[in-house]
């Protein structure tokens, strides 16, 4: 209801009525994200906690497909002239920094901003608490008392971004050999044998299209595939507003925030939209799935979440983009920034994957072994 209400403001304030239809397509493009992540389970997060603890690739192969698909699109669009690919200049010690802080907060927040505002539509009450405090914080970061901040952190080290302009070798050369290494993976992974232990599955209880939007389960790399071209799709149309960029998250997610405390139709923007459709689409999904469950979450999750989505807003303002903006866009753009940003972050993920899921592992290993040790010199005493 809130956000029909929101749409309805935004009609009713904003330019002319072809703008306000243009803008509306950040709805659907959101729609389509939200519907394909929330049913594939698309979780960079997850994906990037599981190359360390778990040392499974799978999802970060599925991260360079979906990079691989929207690169080869995009530079296609661009040579046909129907968009333009921005280049900057970009901070690389608030890259670093602010990455590495964003990880650290997507594993104590349990997603990606993406991530959180998906499974805020699945009814995640811990979702919805990161959401707030993530959205709030890049606000304060964006354009509060953290500005400075951000700005002191991000000026003395401006450096150009284009990875083509400053190695001479043209965006072509390095579409091609990312598809090449991508397609290496993906092929290397698909062909290692599975696993003999058979793993039950559920009865299927739909048919037809109900059973393919709302019941199959898909590879993570089919998956990958629809991200790509939905993040492809986001080029043209965004372009057609005025903003001249793909995907992002955390921008919009800040105008939000301000919108809400200043009412300035000003910040809703096609960015708006397409973050409260990736909410939408993921409420469809869940509720066709019927996955859809309010769950309250444990103290210590609701600390976790209000510390990760504190880490998230801050990291992602200073990196200037967040698991999406960053790790899918800047890369497909082939932007230092967007590959520095995402081996930082996936660092920051190792970090805070150490202390909450490794350490424990290891320390409860050791406490079994210690068990074992005694209960073995208890028998060997009393024989």
């Amino acid at each position: 209801v809130l956000l029909l209400l929101l749409i309805i403001l935004v009609l009713s304030g904003i330019g002319s009525e072809v703008m306000n239809w243009l803008i509306l397509t950040g709805i659907i493009v959101g729609i389509l994200l939200g519907f394909i992540m929330q049913r594939t389970r698309f979780c960079l997060a997850g994906g990037f906690r599981d190359m360390y603890v778990q040392k499974n690739n799978k999802m970060f192969y599925a991260l360079l497909i979906a990079i691989a698909v929207q690169s080869i699109g995009l530079f296609t669009l661009s040579a046909f002239g129907v968009v333009k690919v921005p280049h900057e200049s970009y901070p690389l010690i608030g890259t670093i920094i602010g990455s590495f802080i964003f990880g650290i907060g997507i594993v104590l927040a349990g997603g990606c901003a993406t991530g959180t505002w998906y499974r805020a539509g699945e009814g995640l009450i811990g979702s919805w608490v990161a959401l707030v405090a993530y959205g709030f914080t890049s606000a304060v970061t964006k354009f509060g008392i953290l500005q400075p901040v951000m700005g002191r952190v991000n000026q003395p080290t401006q450096y150009r971004t284009s990875m083509a302009d400053t190695t001479g070798i043209p965006n072509w050369v390095w579409v091609i050999a990312l598809t090449l290494i991508t397609l290496f993976f993906v092929v290397k992974t698909l062909r290692k044998p599975k696993p003999k232990i058979a793993v039950p599955k559920l009865k299927q209880k739909y048919t037809g299209l109900r059973h393919l939007l709302f019941e199959k389960r898909y590879h993570p790399f089919v998956a990958a595939i629809g991200v790509g071209l939905v993040a492809l799709l986001a080029w043209p149309l965004s372009e057609m507003t005025g903003r001249m960029h793909g995907l992002g998250i955390t921008t919009p997610s800040a105008n939000i925030s301000q919108f809400l405390v200043t009412g300035d139709l000003k910040l809703i923007d096609w960015g708006v939209m397409l973050v409260l459709g990736i909410f939408i689409g993921s409420y469809i999904a869940a509720r066709g799935s019927r996955e859809f469950k309010w769950r309250l979450p444990d103290k210590k999750t609701i600390r976790n979440s209000v510390i990760g989505g504190v880490c998230m807003g801050f990291g992602a303002s200073v990196a200037g983009g967040c698991s999406i903006g960053n790790g899918l866009v800047e890369t497909a753009m082939f932007s230092w920034k967007g590959w520095v940003a995402l081996a930082s972050m996936i660092l920051g993920t190792w970090f805070m994957s150490y202390f909450m899921f490794v350490k424990p592992m290891k320390q409860a290993k050791k406490a079994t072994q210690s068990q074992s040790t005694q209960v073995k010199t208890h028998q060997t005493q009393t024989t």
